[in-house]
């Protein structure tokens, strides 16, 4: 499978250690960035690892920044893209049974080594079930994405 891996600064020494763990698994990887621990944006890696999914340059993704939050939100602008920060191993390989999720995102201050490359085999060995309760509620996810538009022309504040 390709992976798709990113980071920013604070999640680059993590991302180095998965790109090489995800490796020895059998998967090909593409790095996106960043290359070191000067500090950049988060948003620009997660739209990256983001992209390569969307145009089927990668199956699924691999993100991290330090908490995994501001990549994760960053990462779920882009159409298509279910991305979650997880924290421990059941929610890496569930988020893609039951929510298809194609990205994994990991907080580079948070989660340790160990538990990240848990965390990643269980997240890469895991499969969408498509079963009827969880192809129902990821249509409803779907739905909501295509009116995007219509939410945007709802907000009080139009900025």
């Amino acid at each position: 499978m390709k992976i798709a891996i990113g980071s920013d600064h604070a999640g680059f020494e993590l991302k180095e250690t998965l790109r090489s763990f995800i490796e020895s698994l059998g998967h090909e990887i593409i790095d996106v960035g960043t290359d070191s621990t000067e500090s950049v944006d988060y948003p620009d890696f997660a739209e990256k690892v983001a992209v390569e999914i969307i145009a089927g340059r990668a199956e699924r993704g691999v993100m991290l920044c330090g908490s995994g939050v501001g990549a994760s939100v960053a990462a779920n602008k882009v159409p298509g893209i279910r991305a979650a920060n997880c924290e421990d191993y059941y929610s890496a390989h569930q988020g893609v049974e039951h929510d298809d999720m194609n990205i994994l995102v990991l907080g580079g201050r948070i989660v340790g080594s160990a538990l990240a490359e848990d965390m990643v085999r269980g997240y890469l060995g895991a499969s969408y079930t498509g079963e009827e309760r969880h192809a129902r509620r990821l249509a409803k996810v779907r739905a909501m994405e295509s009116r995007a538009d219509e939410y945007r022309a709802m907000r009080a504040d139009p900025a």
